[in-house]
């Protein structure tokens, strides 16, 4: 089949409990989200590397929860979480700066019916505040954190990766796959789309064979598709 008429069937990605790829590098961290809700003061950081799971798990612990997913308009809704306490995910927290807002958020993490789960890539004591009063809690902040993957995770992560491109991937594949890419979800998924898209252009299965090819021309110049 050409390239032209290749069907892609993608698969939405699933954020259920079920399809979290459970290993040694994220056991501890599953456990202390599950303490929920007696977390210290209501309140968890839940800390990772990109594509470590933050997500995976935070959305998983809303649904289940009845939690609010706080997006840029935070600040407009404490008072509403003020007069009814609810469970609130709050996510890449390192990633912008914070003042009152936070520091109510935690506040109300504490209250009867509240709680506050917040992710990020870094832990809350270098998180950027130029609040005193905020500052010592990020430093009080329990956390838990999920390590950088290992051969499980890896593998896992590939699978579900080419599942969702509707791609059957064979355990050959994974292993060869998890000895030789860079050990980080980002790159498990680069790595995914670029063998789809050689065997797309190619009209070759996704394999061995192909993976090899594409690992041998990556590192010379990137230039995948001149030598397929």
């Amino acid at each position: 089949m050409s390239a032209q008429l290749r069907l892609r069937l993608e698969r939405p990605r699933s954020f259920r409990r079920e399809d979290f790829i459970l290993s040694e590098v994220n056991a501890e961290a599953v456990r202390a989200l599950d303490r929920w809700p007696n977390w210290h003061a209501g309140a968890l950081a839940l800390i990772g590397p990109a594509g470590s799971g933050k997500s995976h798990l935070g959305l998983d612990w809303a649904a289940r929860n009845d939690a609010l997913v706080m997006g840029p308009d935070a600040a407009e809704q404490i008072a509403s979480l003020a007069a009814n306490p609810r469970p609130v995910l709050l996510e890449d927290v390192d990633q912008l700066a914070h003042g009152e807002t936070l520091f109510h958020l935690i506040n109300l993490a504490a209250r009867p019916g509240g709680g506050l789960l917040l992710t990020a890539r870094t832990l809350p004591a270098t998180w950027p505040t130029d609040l005193p009063d905020l500052k010592s809690r990020l430093n009080a902040l329990q956390t838990a954190e999920l390590g950088p993957p290992d051969d499980e995770v890896l593998s896992g992560v590939l699978r579900t990766f080419f599942r969702e491109r509707s791609i059957r991937a064979s355990d050959e594949l994974l292993a060869y796959l998890v000895r030789r890419i860079d050990r980080s979800i980002p790159e498990a998924q680069r790595m995914v789309e670029r063998l789809d898209e050689a065997a797309d252009l190619g009209g070759r299965p996704v394999n061995r064979a192909l993976a090899r090819q594409v690992l041998e021309i990556e590192p010379e110049d990137g230039e995948l598709f001149d030598e397929l």
